[in-house]
């Protein structure tokens, strides 16, 4: 397959969000539009992922103190994928967060995109699933991993998502995964932003 096709395929998906949320929003602006592609995420990530999201400790977490860090959102994939081995397409949207929490372009050397690149080569080789390596064994600890952590954005939600939907065989994320973690943050982050600011003006 030609590289050129899954970054056109990413890029279609996400023109085609950019064009649902217009159609939605006919007054909002093409550049606001590019901006809420995560609006649309229930389609993208599924919406059984983001009710594990919103059910989880990860739920709660912006309740209480209302941004969710990379870090946590991470840390909320080890419960609703934990069991998952790991993969390319895991650990390239991993990496992508890792990038976006710590502002680094490079790998962090013993950090959390370390360990799940490691972790999808080994799994690459082995065939039998149980001596694999999860997703929960490299995300259950994130936080700690990380040596800066920052609030989930949309734009880091669009990276992330990009970049698993690049690495995937099929171009598709998957429910309750690491595109679906950073999505649903976001979408918490956003909400309660939104709510803080009414509250601010009431």
């Amino acid at each position: 397959m030609n590289q050129e096709q899954p970054s056109k395929h990413v890029q279609d998906t996400i023109n085609e969000f950019n064009a649902q949320e217009a159609a939605t929003h006919p007054q909002t602006s093409s550049r606001k539009a590019h901006s809420n592609v995560v609006a649309s995420q229930k389609e993208l990530v599924g919406v059984q992922g983001i009710k594990e999201i919103e059910s989880s400790p990860l739920g709660s977490r912006t309740e209480q103190r209302g941004e969710i860090t990379i870090g946590e959102a991470l840390e909320a994939t080890a419960l609703t994928a934990g069991h998952r081995p790991v993969d390319y397409s895991d650990a390239a949207a991993i990496q992508a967060a890792e990038v976006r929490a710590t502002g680094r372009t490079n790998i962090v050397p013993g950090g959390v995109a370390a360990a799940a690149q490691s972790a999808a080569t080994r799994n690459a080789r082995l065939a039998n699933d149980e001596d694999k390596t999860k997703l929960g064994e490299i995300l259950s600890d994130a936080t700690s991993k990380l040596p800066s952590d920052k609030p989930v954005t949309r734009r880091d939600a669009e990276g992330v998502i990009g970049a698993e939907l690049r690495n995937d065989p099929n171009l598709c994320t998957r429910p309750g995964g690491v595109a679906a973690s950073i999505a649903a943050a976001a979408r918490l982050n956003q909400t309660n932003a939104s709510i803080n600011n009414q509250n601010k003006t009431n």
